[in-house]
């Protein structure tokens, strides 16, 4: 195993670890560690709200999530030699959950959540139609995870971490808190809003002084958008074996990662769409000096997907276009064609007795594949919803006999 350099202890909250990570970006949060090119490492994660989701039936505890507090992530961690304008090469060589024995009352190896947050506390891809909070609890067996409030589905779990960055500079922070401003600025009252601004409550900035830790914490990124540094990407195919090249924009690059998925469909639909979870990470480090002009890699970060997806040979696939639910048209919305497909596939899942809820989530946690299908034929955009029909303990195609209704057991928590 290789060494521990940000080891959790599940027993106390992030901030009372011995070592503190941070829920900000800011390139003035010291790194809690330093490695050199060609270390591997482990690294600890917490599960994003740290604990404040529970393993029950009830779904207050994502009513009232505290937003204000994520993400919890592990570093930043010190890149010996890296400099502006290099590439880091970041190998994932083994992730999973935290092991049994640590896990406590903690999502981990035990346990994981998918949650449905309420329009006013969050929202997600589709919270016009599902503006109230649900939760579904996954148990995990092996790679296996299954939920008493989805009955008769399971399936394999891709997991990954939902985020991992390089610090911003201070220009292109500046840069981020700018057009974010000027976007919450065209409808400041939005609800969910159009973007997070610096929010100094509820910020953890690490070590960073406290004669500091007003300033910084007013200048602080939010972690929730993805932006050029990485970030909260949430792409399910970054897994065991992948190799992900990231922008460096500050000495030592300052890498950071966490809010760790079990499982979690293309887009995470729900925004607590994932399977979440804490966890581990084995991560190997190299730079490519000068590599972001040198590959044109200077606003984004590549990735090569590693080879341990779960192999489905069998899907049903729904299509949806870009005209709205009350028959608008709108030209080429790639945005408004994937969330018809979700809502067509939730439709055709209630025809087997699932709620629309019970299907949104099940659309959030599991490897569903979303793919933009079509983006020249004016006016509509065609996205395109791979369900794949293993992970059903029925047969859940159309036939002739009609839909297979499922056996409820515990009624999927929901909060008004």
């Amino acid at each position: 195993m290789p060494e521990v350099i940000f080891p959790l202890d599940s027993s106390k909250r992030f901030e009372e670890q011995l070592k503190v990570g941070h829920n900000r970006w800011h390139p003035e949060i010291p790194p809690v560690a330093s490695v050199r090119p060609g270390d591997a490492f482990r690294v600890d994660c917490r599960e994003w709200f740290d604990g404040a989701i529970v393993n029950d039936d009830s779904a207050d505890d994502i009513l009232n999530a505290p937003l204000d507090t994520v993400h919890k992530l592990s570093g930043p961690f010190r890149i010996e030699g890296a400099q502006p304008g290099d590439l880091l090469i970041v190998d994932i060589l083994d992730v999973g959950p935290i092991p049994q024995e640590d896990s406590g009352p903690l999502a981990g190896q035990g346990w994981g959540y998918t949650g449905i947050f309420a329009k006013r506390n969050g929202g997600g891809f589709l919270t016009d139609q599902f503006p109230d909070a649900y939760k579904a609890i996954w148990d995990f067996t092996g790679q296996v995870a299954s939920s008493r409030h989805i009955p008769e589905v399971s399936f394999e779990g891709l997991i990954h971490p939902g985020l991992m960055g390089t610090a911003p500079s201070a220009a292109l922070l500046a840069t981020w808190n700018t057009r974010e401003a000027a976007l919450i600025a065209t409808d400041p009252d939005r609800v969910p809003p159009l973007a997070l601004p610096p929010q100094p409550v509820d910020a953890v900035l690490g070590s960073l002084p406290a004669s500091e830790y007003d300033r910084v914490a007013a200048e602080a990124a939010r972690t929730a958008p993805p932006r050029e540094n990485g970030g909260n990407q949430d792409i399910k195919n970054l897994s065991k074996g992948t190799r992900i090249f990231y922008p460096v924009f500050v000495d030592g690059a300052n890498l950071s990662l966490g809010d760790l998925h079990f499982s979690q469909g293309d887009g995470e639909i729900t925004f607590c769409g994932a399977i979440e979870m804490g966890g581990f990470i084995d991560l190997h480090v190299d730079l490519i000096k000068g590599g972001m002009d040198t590959y044109g890699v200077t606003e984004n970060a590549i990735f090569m997907p590693g080879r341990v997806d779960p192999r489905f040979s069998e899907w049903l696939a729904f299509s949806g276009t870009s005209v709205t639910l009350d028959g608008e048209q709108r030209y080429l919305d790639s945005h408004l064609s994937y969330q018809r497909a979700c809502l067509h596939a939730i439709d055709y899942l209630t025809k087997f007795g699932y709620s629309p809820e019970q299907a949104y989530l099940l659309l959030g946690a599991a490897p569903i594949e979303g793919r933009l299908s079509g983006v020249v034929d004016i006016p509509n955009a065609c996205a395109t919803v791979y369900l794949p029909t293993s992970i059903f303990d029925f047969d859940v195609r159309p036939s002739a006999s009609g839909p297979h209704q499922v056996t409820q057991g515990v009624p999927a928590p929901h909060a008004a």
